[in-house]
């Protein structure tokens, strides 16, 4: 009987008060960045640690407001990584399904995240690409959606994410790459660093390759055919 009730135990501590608690707290941890600005990520100490040894290697970061970020970043950004990011509730299921049916039929595996699932990634997860972690990202991603709303998501991804080695967020990226603030970046120069963000170790947009150039010019053409977000205006 009493190795019954220690199974019965762990059962519910396993399957009910260990998922409650959890729910709570990051229920909790999403609210609080709905107003608190995220000044570290598990990606920043990731990067500090692979790059320990490398003496040159610092972290540059600098957190700004929406209201002082270039117009044009933004959209560079949506034309960039999520065209539907201000239509959809966190996730592209078409760009999923084209996902799914591309890496069964043997293709280049490729992803399908939108803004909303790299932010809830970069806020709260180490990256990795295994099914729990896709599982927490999941759940993250639906509580910033509902939470925090498309400006202060926007707002974030554009402060944590990684635009090269050692730099996060918009503001560090500008003043790395063209001496300006984020606020002053003008188009061209937003389509760049855009056209960096899904492999900013390896590309550059103040010496940008020809396929960072290709890609720029791609985004800058594209971000002026997708609708403006009424929260941008």
């Amino acid at each position: 009987m009493k190795k019954k009730n220690g199974f019965l135990k762990f059962i519910r501590v396993l399957f009910l008060y260990i998922p409650v608690a959890f729910a709570i707290l990051s229920i909790v941890w999403i609210t609080i960045h709905k107003w608190v600005p995220v000044y570290f990520t598990p990606l920043m100490v990731k990067r500090s640690i692979e790059f320990a040894s490398d003496k040159d290697f610092k972290t540059t970061r600098k957190w700004v407001s929406i209201e002082d970020i270039s117009h044009p970043m933004v959209m560079a950004t949506i034309a960039s990584e999520d065209n539907l990011f201000d239509q959809h509730n966190g996730f592209d299921w078409k760009e999923i399904e084209k996902a799914i049916e591309e890496n069964r039929s043997g293709k280049r595996v490729r992803g399908a995240s939108t803004i909303s699932q790299q932010t809830a990634k970069n806020v709260f997860l180490l990256p990795s690409r295994t099914w729990l972690r896709k599982g927490f990202e999941v759940w993250f991603t639906l509580g910033i959606e509902l939470v925090w709303g498309k400006e202060r998501i926007m707002e974030v991804y554009l402060n944590v994410a990684e635009m090269g080695k050692g730099i996060y967020g918009v503001e560090a990226a500008a003043r790395h790459n063209f001496g300006t603030s984020a606020s002053k970046l003008t188009a061209y120069q937003s389509a760049l660093i855009a056209a960096t963000l899904p492999d900013p170790l390896h590309r550059s947009a103040s010496f940008p390759s020809m396929y960072v150039v290709s890609r720029a010019g791609q985004i800058h053409t594209l971000m002026y055919k997708i609708a403006k977000p009424k929260w941008l205006d």
